[in-house]
């Protein structure tokens, strides 16, 4: 611990999830320090509240987020989540989502890889927030769709794709 933040601390900046604390506290979102490395969040969004979490991995220097919220499918219906879900991965450039049916549960991914020393900024990490919960907010709709409205996924993600232009 006291030698990452000395390596911080000699390029400039302080550690990545004291950066993350002090972005939650900005913007009021209720957040509980699991550790030094390590911040979950609760982030209201307008179809799901979502659970995000920050974690500092100083091994391979990367900043990992994981946003996630419950989904309990219809097992009927996991072939279609599981092709929409590749459909909107195509989609996004930044992270994708996975499906952990054992914890019925939605997740998105992504990691910010700080090698070198380089040291992760406040707008960074708004950003990786912001598009943690905009994929949740743009693609729900069309695994909902898919999964309680019998959809095929192409027309959902046509649907989903056209709604989230309108909220955006």
């Amino acid at each position: 611990m006291l030698h990452e933040r000395q390596q911080f601390s000699e390029t400039g900046g302080p550690p990545p999830i004291d950066l993350v604390e002090t972005v939650a506290e900005s913007h009021d979102w209720a957040f509980d320090r699991v550790g030094d490395d390590q911040i979950s969040m609760q982030v209201e969004g307008q179809w799901r509240n979502y659970s995000v979490t920050l974690a500092w991995s100083q091994t391979d220097e990367t900043l990992r987020l994981i946003c996630c919220f419950e989904m309990q499918p219809p097992d009927t219906s996991l072939p279609r989540l599981y092709e929409t879900l590749n459909l909107a991965n195509d989609e996004c450039w930044a992270g994708s989502f996975s499906y952990l049916k054992d914890r019925k549960m939605m997740i998105w991914r992504y990691g910010l890889v700080l090698a070198g020393g380089v040291c992760a900024q406040v707008d960074q990490v708004n950003h990786m927030v912001a598009e943690a919960i905009m994929a949740g907010e743009r693609y729900y709709p069309a695994f909902q769709l898919v999964c309680w409205g019998g959809r095929a996924p192409h027309v959902a993600m046509q649907i989903a794709m056209a709604e989230a232009y309108g909220h955006a």
